[in-house]
C-alpha cells in the first residue's frame, strides 16, 4: 500500500470515526433541553442519515471534477470547524426550540419536534461533509492507484467501519467520561482538522497553510470559549459542582442558606432528581419520597426493615427512611443506581453511605439486572426510575419487570412506584397502576401526593394494600400526622384492579416487554397535564 493510499484511508477512517461521534454526543448535547427519549434518539439518527445520504450524493458529484484528495481535505476542514463550534452554539439553537422558563406541561409539544429542528441545524452541515468523505475517497484512490472500483469501495467502506466502531466505543467508554462533552466535541475535531491538513498538505497548494493557520486559530478560540448550555441555577441558589457522566450532565445546587441541596440531571426545566436536607425523616413541601415511609408503620412490628431502592440517586429515600422509620426499627437498605457519578455525588453532596452497616450501593448497574442478585426477601421495594427526571424506560415498567420486582419480597412485603403525572386520570398513572395491578394479581392502591405532580402505586404481597377507613391503615405518630390525613381526602387516592383480558391483545392496557408504549403515553401525560393547567382544572 503506498503512501497516498494510507494517507486517504487513515482520513476516511477519521471520518467514519468522527461520525459516531457527534451522533453518539449529539444526543448529550441535547438532553438539557430535550432529554434523551427514544423520540430523540430517532430524531438525531435520523438527521444525519439524511444528512450522510446527502453528502453520498454530494461527494459523488465533486469526484467528477479535480483533485478528489484536495477536495476530501477541504470536506474534512469544514467538517473540523462545524464539529469544533457545536458545543459552544448548542444552547443559542436549542434555546431557540425551547424556550428557558418553561415548565414540563408547557414544554410537552416541542420535545419532539424542537429536538428535529435543532438536531437539523446542528448537526446536519456536519453529517453531510464527512458524507462527502467515502465517494472522494474512493475515486482518489481510483486516481492515485487504479485498479478495480469495487476494490477501492470495499477499502474504504472496511476503513470507515473501523472508523465507526472506534467512535462508538471510544465515545461513550472513554471520552464522554474523560473529556466531558465540550473535549469530546473537540478531540474528535481535532482528528478530522489532522486528517484534513494532511491531505492538504499533500495537494502543495498556496491554500494548504491558509487553512491550517485558520484551522490552529480557530480550533484555540473554541477552547477558551465557555460551553453553552452551563446550568444557571435559580434566584436563592447557588452550583457546588457541575460532572459529566456516562450517561448525563449533572449539577449540585445548594439553596443559600445551606439547608437544602438538589441533584439536576440533563434538563433545564422545572424538576430535579435527588434533593438534600440536613435533617433526616419527612421532608415535608410535597415530595414524594415521604410516602416511602408508610409501609413501615402499615406492617408487623419487626426489629429490622430491609429496603431495595430501585433508582436510588443521590440517596434521598434513604436519608427519609433513616428519620421516619418506627422506633426501634433498624433499617437494612439495598440501593442501585445506573449511574457511578450520582452515587459519588450523593458520598460528597448528600450524606450517601455506600459501606456502612445496614448499607449497600450497587453502582453502575441497571435496575432489572440488579433484581437477579437480590437474595433475601425484602420488606420494600421502591421503583424510582427516571432518565432525565420524566422518562421510563420501557423495560423497567412493563408487567414482567414488576413481577420479578414483586418476586424478591416476603409475605407482607410492599411494592411502590413512582408514578410522575397529573393525576390518576394521567396516562403514564393509569398505564402504570394496570399494569403493576396486572403483575400483583390484586388491588393497587394509588395515592395522589399534595403540591406535586407526582402519584405513588401501593402493592403488597400475599394481603390487601391497606385503604383509607380499613383496618390497618391508620398509624398515628409523628409520621401518620403528617401524611395520612391528605390522603383521606376521596379525590387522593384510588384503588386499581388488574384488568380483565389478554394483557398481550392489542389494546391492552397494560405495559409488557413486548408491547410498551411509554414513550407515547409520556408525550399523552404531559400535553395533558399542560390542558390541565390551562384551563385550571
Amino acid at each position: 500500500m503506498s503512501a497516498g493510499t494510507g494517507v486517504v484511508l487513515g482520513a476516511v477512517f477519521c471520518a467514519g470515526a468522527g461520525t459516531m461521534v457527534v451522533e453518539l454526543a449529539a444526543v448529550r448535547l441535547l438532553a438539557p433541553w430535550f432529554g434523551a427519549s427514544t423520540g430523540v434518539w430517532t430524531n438525531v439518527i435520523g438527521v444525519i442519515l439524511l444528512a450522510l445520504a446527502v453528502g453520498y450524493v454530494c461527494g459523488a458529484r465533486l469526484s467528477m471534477s479535480g483533485s478528489p484528495d484536495r477536495r476530501l481535505g477541504f470536506a474534512l476542514v469544514a467538517g473540523c470547524l462545524l464539529t469544533a463550534v457545536l458545543p459552544l452554539v448548542a444552547g443559542w439553537v436549542a434555546g431557540t426550540f425551547m424556550p428557558a422558563g418553561l415548565a414540563l406541561d408547557e414544554a410537552a409539544g416541542l420535545m419532539l419536534w424542537g429536538s428535529l429542528a435543532s438536531s437539523l441545524v446542528l448537526f446536519a452541515p456536519v453529517a453531510a461533509l464527512l458524507g462527502c468523505g467515502c465517494p472522494l475517497a474512493v475515486e482518489a484512490l481510483q486516481v492515485g492507484s487504479g485498479g478495480h472500483a469495487g476494490t477501492a469501495g470495499g477499502r474504504v467502506l472496511g476503513m470507515s467501519t473501523l472508523g465507526s466502531l472506534v467512535g462508538t466505543f471510544g465515545t461513550t467508554h472513554w471520552l464522554l467520561p474523560s473529556c466531558g462533552l465540550k473535549g469530546t466535541f473537540h478531540v474528535a475535531a481535532a482528528c478530522l482538522g489532522l486528517a484534513g491538513v494532511v491531505l492538504l498538505l499533500r495537494t502543495r497548494t498556496p491554500r494548504a497553510s491558509t487553512v491550517m493557520l485558520v484551522l490552529v486559530a480557530l480550533g484555540a478560540a473554541s477552547t477558551l470559549m465557555p460551553e453553552s448550555g452551563s446550568l444557571a441555577p435559580g434566584s436563592g441558589w447557588e452550583v457546588l459542582d457541575q460532572r459529566q457522566s456516562e450517561y448525563q450532565r449533572l449539577a449540585v445546587l445548594q439553596d443559600v442558606d445551606g439547608g437544602q441541596r438538589r441533584l439536576v440531571a440533563n434538563e433545564a426545566l422545572d424538576s430535579f432528581q435527588s434533593v438534600w436536607s440536613a435533617q433526616t425523616g419527612l421532608l415535608g413541601g410535597g415530595q414524594y419520597y415521604d410516602y416511602f415511609a408508610l409501609p413501615a408503620w402499615w406492617a408487623e412490628p419487626q426489629e429490622r426493615w430491609d429496603v431495595l431502592i430501585l433508582g436510588m440517586g443521590a440517596g434521598t429515600a434513604v436519608r427519609v427512611l433513616e428519620g421516619a422509620l418506627p422506633n426501634g426499627v433498624e433499617l437494612c437498605s439495598i440501593g442501585v443506581e445506573i449511574d457511578p457519578v450520582v452515587v459519588e455525588l450523593g458520598e460528597l453532596y448528600f450524606e450517601l453511605q455506600t459501606d456502612g452497616p445496614g448499607r449497600r450501593v450497587l453502582a453502575g448497574l441497571d435496575a432489572r439486572a440488579a433484581l437477579l442478585g437480590v437474595e433475601s426477601p425484602q420488606d420494600l421495594v421502591i421503583v424510582d426510575c427516571y432518565a432525565n427526571n420524566m422518562e421510563i424506560p420501557p423495560h423497567l415498567c412493563s408487567v414482567e419487570f414488576f413481577g420479578e420486582a414483586l418476586g424478591v419480597l416476603g409475605t407482607g412485603g410492599f411494592l411502590m412506584v413512582n408514578a410522575a403525572g397529573f393525576g390518576f386520570d394521567d396516562p403514564v398513572v393509569d398505564a402504570l397502576g394496570r399494569t403493576l395491578a396486572q403483575a400483583s394479581g390484586a388491588e393497587v392502591l394509588a395515592l395522589r401526593v399534595p403540591f406535586s405532580r407526582n402519584c405513588v402505586l401501593v402493592a403488597r404481597v400475599g394481603l390487601p394494600v391497606p385503604r383509607p377507613g380499613a383496618l390497618g391503615w391508620d398509624i398515628g405518630g409523628a409520621v401518620g400526622r403528617a401524611l395520612l390525613p391528605a390522603l383521606e381526602i376521596p379525590s387522593a387516592w384510588k384503588l386499581v384492579e388488574p384488568p380483565p383480558g389478554d394483557m398481550r391483545a392489542p389494546g391492552a392496557q397494560v405495559l409488557t416487554d413486548d408491547r410498551n408504549a411509554m414513550d407515547r403515553l409520556q408525550r399523552a401525560s404531559l400535553r395533558a397535564g399542560r390542558q390541565r393547567w390551562v384551563v385550571g382544572a
